[in-house]
């Protein structure tokens, strides 16, 4: 339960999950070019209510609020922040699974969820994060991308 969320697992989240990005941001400032782009990694966890997700997602959004914050401090530099928010996403992962009726069933499910109907592509989501770091995005920044098969619509 959320509930039961330690201050210490609180707090390691928060650092991990979003501190992360602001100490590598800051770290790396002085590397930045004009038109350079910063992609961050969110889930919609954040603004929904996701089982099992608990802590992780109230890190999630505040990540989010943080791109917004990085996009507003570095915008005058023409630097751009944005996150993906990808969804069910078909990795290696299930391969091993294969062997139980039960992993393979909640693959199934999974994909069955998508209203795509399947469940998406590593190259989907970095053909995303490809077009938020190239020039046909210069002007997107702040934002946060699903690439989930439309199920935060839903």
């Amino acid at each position: 339960m959320f509930l039961n969320t330690s201050r210490d697992g609180f707090a390691q989240a928060m650092d991990v999950s979003v501190y992360s990005l602001i100490a590598l941001t800051k770290a790396a400032e002085d590397l930045f070019n004009p038109r350079s782009s910063i992609t961050t990694l969110t889930y919609h966890g954040s603004q929904q209510a996701a089982p099992n997700y608990n802590v992780m997602g109230v890190a999630k959004a505040a990540l989010e609020a943080s791109v917004r914050y990085l996009a507003r401090d570095l915008g005058p530099r023409d630097i751009r922040v944005n996150a993906i928010s990808p969804g069910h996403i078909d990795t290696p992962i299930f391969e091993g699974w294969q062997k139980g009726e039960a992993l393979r069933n909640m693959k199934e499910d999974l994909a069955k969820a998508v209203p795509l109907g399947r469940m998406g592509d590593p190259d989907e989501i970095a053909k995303a994060v490809s077009f938020l770091a190239s020039d046909d995005a210069s002007y997107i920044s702040g934002i946060e991308l699903f690439v989930d098969g439309g199920v935060a619509q839903i």
